[in-house]
């Protein structure tokens, strides 16, 4: 049970990762990680299926999920259409894509060929549980993607791509395209998208169309649970915290399946439930920040 929640929200905690690198790194309203989700579950599943080895199959899920931010990123730029739109309009379109990288079919079973998850198992199977062994897996996978990020953030591209969502104008006096840059954070925001797509695919043992149905709602609530937990400024600890946000969500999420009906909850509440969260976590964000500002002002006015 708690391995399986553990499991959980480290796996959408890298798509929510891309969430909050699209929403609060580069201040770009990208919903393409719903369909990049799927299409990173797709690729990777079906590469899994035919034999090819792990780690190629995860990198092609990842490459699979920035090639549909750079979809989104090409029609927004190109076409200037909204930001919005242009993540509808790819979403709309990888459906199609995704039936056919799986062969016209709605899903494709893994379970007969899992190499990820066979290799969790044979790696920390004789120490511990099949489950916990995965759990020491994903979670070791999770904190390369996170050190990988925070040294990504501290070169000059990550620091020009933080500085971009605060203010462009001070990168284009810096003499960086704003357009290419901006493309690239949102091709690596939805590549891990695509990376939590594959990896969901082998945990769950089938890759489906259907994948990505809600993850923006959920990397949403993953990002804000996060924020309530830890208030900090330092890049390396915004980015744990989206893990730890989403462990939280899940931890909630599991907690409405399986003890919601004393309150009446079904498990056709759970969409519902997510949309609260989000409506909940966004409320008391605002709620602490502007308690954390009104509390200097209180100070100088009582000197």
């Amino acid at each position: 049970m708690i391995e399986g929640i553990l499991l959980e929200g480290l796996i959408y905690g890298i798509m929510a990762l891309g969430v909050f690198m699209a929403f609060r790194i580069l201040d770009f309203p990208d919903l393409t990680a719903e369909g990049a989700f799927p299409f990173g579950a797709s690729v990777g599943g079906a590469l899994i299926a035919a034999g090819t080895p792990a780690p190629l199959a995860l990198l092609a899920g990842f490459g699979a999920g920035a090639l549909a931010g750079c979809a989104t990123s090409a029609i927004h730029h190109g076409l200037h259409v909204p930001a919005l739109l242009a993540g509808i309009v790819t979403i709309t379109g990888l459906y199609s894509i995704d039936l056919r990288v799986l062969g016209g079919r709605a899903n494709l079973p893994l379970i007969a060929r899992n190499p990820v998850m066979r290799a969790a198992e044979s790696w920390l199977g004789s120490s511990f549980n099949t489950s916990w062994a995965s759990f020491l897996a994903f979670a070791l996978i999770t904190l390369v993607i996170l050190a990988i990020l925070d040294l990504f953030f501290h070169s000059e591209v990550g620091v020009a791509l933080g500085a971009l969502g605060n203010n462009e104008s001070s990168v284009v006096a810096a003499g960086v395209n704003p357009v290419r840059l901006r493309t690239f954070g949102i091709a690596v925001g939805n590549g891990l998208a695509g990376l939590s797509g594959a990896l969901a695919a082998s945990y769950q043992g089938f890759a489906d169309v259907n994948f990505g149905q809600g993850v923006i709602a959920a990397g949403l609530a993953s990002v804000m649970l996060g924020e309530l937990l830890i208030r900090s400024n330092r890049i390396g600890v915004l980015l744990f915290r989206v893990i730890l946000g989403s462990l939280l969500f899940r931890a909630i999420m599991y907690a409405g399946r399986s003890w919601g009906y004393l309150a009446g909850i079904t498990p056709n509440d759970l969409k519902l439930m997510t949309a609260v969260l989000v409506v909940v976590a966004l409320a008391l964000t605002r709620w602490k920040d502007r308690l954390t500002t009104m509390g200097p002002r209180r100070g100088r006015s009582a000197s």
